[in-house]
């Protein structure tokens, strides 16, 4: 079991906003809060997300790089991917793969795919049975 994960970002504020609606809607609870962090956790685990200093910032994050290329989350169902795609859309979020989606991950694979404000790609998919 994975006991937690911790991202620094390049806007508290921004990812807070962005991040809280989603891990809210996935099962996650607000966690810690400070000054220059928050977290959200799910039974044990727990994501934290903590402003990167100023001195760190010069070079964006990128996927493609040495690191983290995404977080997968786990859905309830297909109804579920599909209303926060919706939501996702209604935000103004850009859907990756949309001209695949919502399978992107292949024809048994219900997922939908997207990037939070730092451009960190995220997927929500849903258990193959529903």
């Amino acid at each position: 079991m994975l006991h937690h994960v911790e991202l620094y970002v390049s806007d508290l504020r921004r990812s807070a906003a962005f991040w809280s609606w989603l891990l809210e809607q996935l099962g996650y609870e607000p966690f810690q809060e400070w000054e220059n962090g928050v977290s959200w956790r799910c039974g044990e685990t727990y994501l934290v997300f903590v402003q990167a200093e100023e001195r760190f910032l010069d070079i964006p994050y990128h996927r493609c790089r040495v690191g983290l290329n995404h977080l997968a989350f786990h859905a309830r169902s297909r109804r579920q991917v599909d209303a926060l795609t919706e939501e996702l859309r209604r935000r103004g979020v850009t859907i990756l793969y949309e001209d695949r989606h919502p399978h992107a991950g292949g024809p048994d694979h219900y997922a939908v795919y997207f990037e939070d404000p730092d451009r960190i790609k995220v997927e929500v998919v849903a258990p193959v049975w529903g």
